[in-house]
């Protein structure tokens, strides 16, 4: 039976994202001010339930207080130091977000705050003592343990996600990912895994068309002996080929595969726009949601079986494609 196009199979909200709180609008800053991202809270926030996180806070900093940075002490490493003061946060900040981070198991992505020495995703500044900007540049603390300990996990900067591409790929793993964690819920199964792989195979065609074909091997031998080691080895796998953003390249390959799907269906009219529709897409004159919404309709309206395109058609909610302001 054909599934309903115009529903994405996703239970709204019971996604669970982690979130710098000071990204919600809560006054929790330094200065006692805020960072609110209108996209979260106003777009994807009708998505997802967010689960926010402070670590300055909760390590008991308080608001408004002096600033932190990074600090390379050679042999002692690089510390927390505060801006003013120079008092070492390092401890208790690092203890902190170990015992936070074991608590967030249920989570199905993390929007950090960028350039934070707590929440920074990468590329956090590290200063020298002499206060003179250090070559190296790192993750913040909690982002670091954060990442240690969920390496599968979908995790972003909020600045990052004002790029379409990296918006897209951000909220395709999100949604994929929080897909698995209901199926491992459920009980992993041979079938269940199968499934999952068949319906993600057009986006990992549209990520990595070697990874997606390596993956689709190492996975043929899969069978209840070996059901929980394949799907604990399957994840990461799975996962990594998605954090590569898809090409506009790929991405033409599989519309144009898609299209063959429905092509003795469709009237030369159709046929013609479609194609038209992909080449504009190819060439960079129409975004991507435009071929994907002329095929849903086409498959809606000519009842074709795309059971097997389903997540490459609805990766995601419809809306957070249409917002283009992050």
């Amino acid at each position: 039976m054909n599934q309903t196009v115009e529903q994405w199979d996703f239970p709204q909200r019971d996604i669970q994202i982690g979130i710098s709180q000071c990204l919600l609008g809560d006054k929790v800053r330094f200065d006692g001010g805020h960072k609110q991202s209108r996209f979260c809270t106003d777009t994807l926030g009708q998505f997802v339930n967010f689960v926010p996180v402070c670590p300055e806070m909760g390590t008991g900093m308080g608001t408004p207080r002096e600033a932190i940075r990074l600090v390379d002490r050679e042999e002692l490493g690089v510390r927390v130091e505060g801006n003013r003061t120079g008092d070492d946060y390092t401890e208790a900040l690092t203890q902190f977000s170990e015992r936070a981070v074991e608590r967030l198991p249920h989570l199905g992505g993390y929007i950090l705050l960028g350039k934070s020495p707590s929440c920074g995703m990468e590329r956090v500044k590290v200063y020298r003592t002499n206060g003179h900007l250090s070559d190296v540049r790192r993750s913040g603390v909690f982002a670091e343990k954060l990442l240690e300990r969920y390496p599968s996990l979908p995790v972003e900067e909020v600045g990052r996600l004002n790029d379409p591409i990296l918006r897209e790929s951000f909220l395709t793993r999100v949604f994929a990912y929080s897909t698995w964690q209901q199926i491992q819920q459920e009980g992993m199964t041979p079938g269940k895994l199968i499934e999952f792989h068949t319906q993600y195979k057009p986006i990992l065609m549209a990520h990595n068309q070697q990874g997606y074909r390596d993956l689709g091997a190492w996975l043929a031998g899969v069978d209840k002996e070996n059901i929980e080691q394949k799907a604990e080895q399957y994840l990461p796998k799975f996962m990594a080929i998605l954090k590569q953003p898809a090409s506009r390249k790929n991405h033409t390959n599989v519309l144009m595969h898609m299209q063959g799907y429905l092509k003795r269906f469709l009237a030369s009219r159709e046929r013609r726009l479609l194609s038209q529709t992909i080449d504009q897409y190819r060439t960079g004159a129409l975004p991507l949601i435009a071929p994907l919404v002329l095929m849903r309709h086409l498959f809606q309206v000519h009842g074709c079986d795309y059971s097997g395109n389903y997540r490459y058609l609805f990766p995601y909610p419809e809306p957070l494609a249409i917002n283009e302001q992050p």
